[in-house]
């Protein structure tokens, strides 16, 4: 079986973006606020703002695609 190496990047980037824009919605809220502390210790550009979190969204979806891109080509690589 192989795997789709841009599908699965792209799905991953997706899904790493909008848990950030989740994060900064719950922050507002009050709700994991010592997450949000923690993600912008590990992003280098995010902040609970509006630019922030745009660029925390951006950030985290390129580094999301490129992890599992590159993990589906490894894959793809060992099973056959």
């Amino acid at each position: 079986m192989k795997l789709h190496t841009y599908a699965l990047g792209y799905a991953a980037g997706i899904i790493s973006a909008l848990t950030m824009l989740l994060l900064t919605i719950l922050n507002s809220f009050g709700i994991y606020t010592v997450a949000t502390t923690t993600m912008q210790g590990m992003h280098l550009f995010y902040t609970p703002t509006l630019i922030g979190t745009i660029t925390g969204m951006i950030e985290a979806g390129v580094m999301g695609f490129v992890t599992l891109y590159i993990f589906a080509v490894l894959y793809n690589k060992f099973a056959t």
